[in-house]
């Protein structure tokens, strides 16, 4: 029996798993949750002995209903192959008395390709089960790292074009030179004069405008999103923590059904949602540790029950986190408001009217899987300098918050479960921040001299997605002011 999705904004739209995935978002902004979280049906034990692709075919199988195994193992198989340096696809590593899960191995040196790898192949699969004859145009907004993982799994891929949005000055100089040099007849990249979450109110608006659809339909085209809005991201983020898990008992790291806590880097809510997901599928687990930067909206959140992005947004070290918008975060409040559509609806009006909410204190009750903190820049600083003189490990700056965050959690708490730490981006991508947080002496140093010298200080090779943009040519050089993104996606498409 197939399962149904339905939108956090109207309980009487649903969709198939394939058709959430071609939609992207749901109607009035809405975003498509399932209707119950499946339970997993094969024991830890069995999936402690299988491949990362084979508990990714056993994890999918039960949202991805509508897929036949054929369909699926095609796109699992596709996906996680030699584009990912290990042959394990992601590597879980014991580091200062925690365990970092490296997700960083596939083409683009970012946690994003273990979705966007897969999501060309499962969104063209949908195509094709939907008789879908319009051209999929990929509308997405990046804190950057999303954005170049998009471009990399959408270049000319049929029937595709993907446009990309960034924020011209908040990412870093590597990951904005892996945007620009992107190659692909299907691709766009544009820099907007705004932060991240003016990208992505201007791609949401264009998602929720119908005389824009109408005119697309007429053109032959139709959007979608390779945002975590997507369900098509979402579900294959919840494999890799079922897979640390079951790589940990297979181990003899911990016990059968030992709980452990899981930390991760949060701006947008998705990677952490899927790891409470995965709870929801029986994973054992205790603690979800969401670990914010000095934008520290979900902290707030978590203490107050509060949600209020009226305040200064910080440009920090960890690019990728710096959102005031968690847009995943409201597939959690739907989840807490009893699955009430309605209610949901009325606390997102409300942050887009006042740019706030408040939850009541029965939804607060049942945030109590979730424990929140933040680093400062001090603090990331500190993280990457202090496991680097202890144990000649380098983390990015984004794992180094969740590193910091992990110590405050410690420290308050004194719980010593077993604990995984979400590495979700290279140091290699933050070269400047991680290698100044060393030694600041290297400041003088140009964005390559430092690559070099990262690679000679940590022994780690040099990713070649790194060696790939070093004399790559700029190839996207359009900016814009936020008020005319959807005047450059017309002009993409000839509307």
């Amino acid at each position: 029996m197939d399962l149904i999705y339905r939108s956090t904004r109207n309980q009487k739209e649903t969709a198939t798993a394939s058709q959430a995935i071609l939609k992207g978002l749901a109607d009035q902004g809405g975003l498509f949750v399932p209707d119950m979280i499946p339970r997993l049906d094969r024991s830890f034990d069995e999936l402690s002995r299988m491949s990362y692709q084979q508990v990714a075919y056993e994890v999918m199988k039960l949202f991805l209903t509508d897929f036949t195994e054929e369909e699926l193992k095609y796109c699992i198989d596709s996906a996680y192959d030699t584009k990912f340096d290990t042959s394990s696809i992601v590597e879980l590593i014991p580091r200062d008395g925690a365990y970092i899960l490296e997700l960083f191995h596939g083409a683009t040196i970012a946690f994003k390709d273990m979705a966007l790898s897969i999501l060309p192949y499962l969104l063209t699969t949908s195509a094709r089960k939907n008789q879908v004859k319009n051209e999929i145009v990929i509308l997405t907004a990046t804190s950057g790292d999303t954005g170049k993982a998009a471009l990399a799994g959408f270049a000319d891929v049929p029937g595709t074009k993907i446009i990309v949005f960034y924020p011209k000055h908040g990412v870093s100089p590597i990951q904005e030179k892996q945007m620009i040099t992107q190659r692909g007849e299907n691709t766009y990249v544009i820099g907007i004069e705004g932060n991240f979450d003016d990208a992505q109110t201007g791609v949401k608006k264009m998602f929720s405008d119908p005389d824009l659809a109408d005119q697309m339909d007429q053109a032959g085209f139709q959007f979608s999103s390779a945002n975590s809005i997507n369900i098509g991201r979402l579900v294959p983020q919840i494999v890799y923590y079922v897979y640390s898990y079951v790589s940990l008992l297979g181990r003899g790291d911990i016990l059968p059904e030992e709980k452990i806590n899981i930390v991760v880097p949060t701006g947008n809510f998705g990677n952490i949602l899927a790891a409470y997901y995965a709870k929801c599928m029986g994973l054992p687990v205790d603690k979800l540790i969401c670990a914010s930067n000095e934008n520290k909206v979900l902290f707030d959140f978590f203490g107050t029950g509060s949600y209020d992005r009226n305040r200064p947004f910080i440009l920090t070290s960890s690019p990728s986190m710096d959102i005031l918008i968690s847009s995943n975060l409201e597939r959690l409040i739907y989840q807490i408001a009893g699955r009430d559509s309605e209610k949901n609806k009325e606390l997102m009006d409300h942050l887009t009217r006042e740019g706030s909410y408040q939850i009541t204190d029965d939804m607060r009750e049942k945030l109590s899987d979730f424990y929140g903190n933040y680093a400062s820049e001090e603090d990331t600083a500190k993280a990457i300098r202090e496991m680097y003189q202890t144990c000649g490990y380098v983390l990015d700056t984004h794992t180094a918050v969740a590193v910091s965050v992990y110590k405050k959690y410690k420290e308050e708490t004194g719980d010593d479960k077993v604990t995984v730490i979400a590495s979700t981006a290279s140091p290699y991508k933050f070269t400047r921040s991680v290698m100044n947080a060393i030694d600041p002496s290297y400041n003088d140093k140009t964005d390559f001299e430092l690559v070099d010298e990262l690679c000679r200080i940590s022994g780690v090779k040099i990713p070649q997605a790194i060696e790939d943009i070093r004399s790559a040519p700029v190839l996207h050089h359009t900016v814009c002011e936020t008020e005319d993104m959807c005047r450059e996606v017309k002009k993409i498409l000839g509307l």
